[in-house]
């Protein structure tokens, strides 16, 4: 039941590289400490017991829980509590927190260990006299600097993530759209109502405040059913699933509808800050596009082909039959059958602008 909620499924994927970075780093580190040890029975600069085989195998699965626990303090509790700072201050914050963190963890293995080795109680004067040797040497302060660099570069590989959008960053990452691919999609554009009277009102500042609040209510029901943001283009956002993702117990019409929700939830909010409850139009329609990485100096992942302006277009009739959200017949036919939770209007078969055929589209509503 927990990975079946699509927010939940979306977390575990972003703390599985921080369990992934500390468990290799662990090994790393074994690996470099064994190069220098070798068969020794001593760490020569504490004169605490060395033994290979218990340290690898408490360490390194140790490593892999604490990097996926950090993963989920991160994900659940870290990201909320700094959103207001910058790139670097929160990686910086959040690096301090770790090496602290850290640092007490190092400690109350030490102890598990040296207990074990010297089969000693864990308190044992012996056992407490060689954790204040192994915390008072440089030993102690190289490993803190070791792992407080792996965290800051956990960090920086979550905050880029999360910069680019996570499922962006998977597919840069595996190279999923190294060489492009055909694929079918569905894609929906989202335009703000009145949004150049909303502009002049408040000003460019405030309208940029408007829309980053705008956004963020906007994601929590775009997670919720398995959607991706594409693009924003100022008022404008583009949101698009693979297509079976998109049809599946029909997600991108529930997800147009959730929004809808989250703003009405949130219209106080809005009323209060700026004075304006923002609202919007949306067009969707569905269609094969040729997707790939493309660019020089800035790389990106792209969508080309005639589904994204007949989208647009589409969109684009909303204010003309006087509808929230339009669709095209081939996205119709597509989902699920049993559409008892909406409700569609014919509005014909229209010629949209740039286009040679006509679309057969619909208005839709919600049944509930």
């Amino acid at each position: 039941m927990f990975l079946r909620n699509p927010k939940h499924k979306r977390n575990l994927i972003k703390i599985i590289p921080f369990s992934i970075i500390w468990g290799l780093t662990a090994i790393l580190y074994f690996i470099i400490e064994y190069g220098i040890l070798g068969d020794s029975d001593i760490y020569p600069s504490t004169n605490n017991v060395y033994r290979p085989l218990s340290s690898v195998l408490i360490n390194v699965p140790s490593s892999f829980a604490l990097g996926f626990l950090f993963g989920v303090i991160e994900v659940y509790l870290l990201e909320g509590l700094f959103s207001g700072k910058t790139f670097w201050e929160k990686i910086l914050f959040k690096t301090l927190f770790y090496v602290v963190s850290i640092s007490f963890f190092l400690i109350i293995t030490s102890f598990v260990l040296n207990s074990l080795e010297m089969e000693l109680p864990f308190f044992d004067p012996k056992v407490i006299q060689s954790i204040q040797q192994f915390t008072g040497n440089f030993v102690f302060l190289s490993i803190v600097i070791f792992c407080g660099f792996m965290a800051m570069l956990t960090l920086f590989v979550n905050e880029v993530s999360n910069y680019l959008g996570g499922t962006i960053f998977n597919n840069f990452f595996t190279g999923k759209y190294h060489k492009p691919i055909e694929e079918k999609r569905v894609f929906m554009f989202l335009d703000m109502k009145a949004s150049t009277t909303i502009a002049e009102e408040l000003g460019h500042i405030k309208y940029f405040q408007l829309l980053n609040q705008y956004y963020n209510v906007m994601s929590g029901a775009i997670i919720k059913y398995n959607g991706d943001v594409y693009q924003h283009i100022g008022d404008e956002v583009v949101v698009t699933w693979e297509f079976e993702k998109g049809i599946e117990k029909e997600n991108c019409l529930h997800c147009f509808f959730a929004l809808k929700e989250s703003m009405k939830k949130n219209a106080e909010k809005f009323q209060q800050s700026f004075g304006v409850i923002p609202d919007f139009k949306a067009g969707m329609h569905l269609g094969d596009v040729t997707t790939g990485e493309i660019g020089a100096l800035k790389k990106e992942i792209v969508f080309t082909g005639d589904v994204l302006n007949t989208t647009a277009r589409i969109q684009g009739l909303c204010k003309e039959y006087k509808s929230d959200l339009i669709v095209s017949e081939e996205l119709i036919n597509a989902l699920p059958s049993g559409k008892k939770t909406f409700q569609f209007t014919h509005l014909g078969k229209l010629s949209l602008r740039g286009k040679v055929q006509s679309v057969n589209l619909f208005s839709v509503e919600s049944s509930l």
